[in-house]
């Protein structure tokens, strides 16, 4: 790993507000975001995002690439969950393992955003597809832990029907958006495209910073509470995206040689979701422990993979067969 994209991550602005406001916690500051800003800003970096994908994608010509890219997203998306559910249970209930799979099968769009900021400290960015993808990558994680929690759980009355779950998943607030913004940026014509580049291109690392501030002060107080349940959280989120991160920047040569596509699907299955999956789990999983399945993707997962991973995955996205 070059050391020098390891500083060059943690000195990066954005990743400084993170560290502040997990210290505003722990000194006991009144600092806060306020939640409707906090809201708004998830809204604008989703839809900007996807805007900017779907811009992206009108220049790009359809070929087999984008859809074994898809093929290989959705793969990802079932696989973990899958897996890690089995390790997961030999720890925790049935409820918390199915909703921490989902977390750790699901992608995070904030790790996506701050990834595409890193690529463009080197000089690259992904292709306009990799947004499509990440959008693709959010329902089938949050439908397999359920599917597992449903078909594991010996309490026949608490199982929801799939219909039910099937329909959240698909309609997530998130998952609208950033498919929305996409198809709008695809079909939208380059010169209006261009009269709103300001907002969708030239404010979005502030708005980023503003929101990874209010990401360090969530972190902070959701800390300990996955420090409580011992060891096996904090081993869990740091090894698991680690591996998952360094196996799909490796595998990711059979499908394309674009190394910023290949970093991009290594933070993808390395992420963890912290807003789909807890807004499904609200609903079709009341018995698992937010402060459990959260923290774990947001107090662990997030800042390790915008420190270390991210420097990792860049590495082997380079290795050719």
């Amino acid at each position: 790993m070059n050391i020098d994209f390891l500083l060059n991550n943690i000195s990066n602005p954005a990743f400084l507000f993170f560290i502040l406001g997990i210290l505003a916690v722990k000194i006991k500051s009144d600092l806060y975001i306020p939640e409707n800003s906090s809201k708004f800003i998830s809204i604008y970096l989703l839809l900007s995002i996807g805007f900017k994908g779907g811009q992206e994608l009108s220049h790009e010509n359809f070929s087999p690439e984008i859809i074994w890219s898809a093929i290989a997203g959705i793969a990802i998306a079932v696989l973990i969950p899958i897996y890690t559910f089995f390790i997961l249970k030999r720890k925790f209930d049935t409820q918390d393992a199915g909703a921490i799979a989902a977390s750790y099968g699901s992608v995070s769009a904030v790790t996506f955003v701050t990834a595409c900021a890193y690529l463009e400290t080197q000089g690259l960015k992904p292709s306009g597809h990799m947004v499509a993808i990440m959008a693709l990558m959010e329902s089938p994680a949050i439908i397999v832990g359920l599917l597992l929690i449903n078909f594991f759980n010996n309490q026949s009355h608490e199982k929801k029907p799939m219909r039910e779950v099937l329909i959240h998943s698909l309609t997530n607030g998130s998952i609208i958006l950033i498919f929305g913004s996409l198809i709008i940026g695809y079909f939208a014509n380059e010169r209006d495209a261009l009269g709103i580049k300001p907002f969708t291109n030239d404010i979005f690392k502030g708005f980023l910073a503003v929101f990874l501030l209010d990401m360090g002060i969530t972190c902070g107080k959701r800390l300990n509470s996955t420090l409580k349940n011992g060891w096996f959280p904090l081993a869990f989120g740091i090894l698991i995206p680690l591996i998952n991160g360094c196996i799909i920047s490796l595998l990711s040569a059979l499908i394309t040689t674009n190394t910023s596509n290949r970093f991009i699907f290594a933070i993808l299955a390395a992420s963890a979701s912290y807003i789909a999956v807890p807004a499904a789990m609200k609903i079709a999983n009341t018995k698992a422990n937010p402060g459990l399945y959260l923290s774990m993707a947001l107090a662990i997962t997030f800042p390790l993979n915008i420190t270390l991973g991210m420097p990792i995955y860049y590495d082997l996205s380079h290795f050719n067969w």
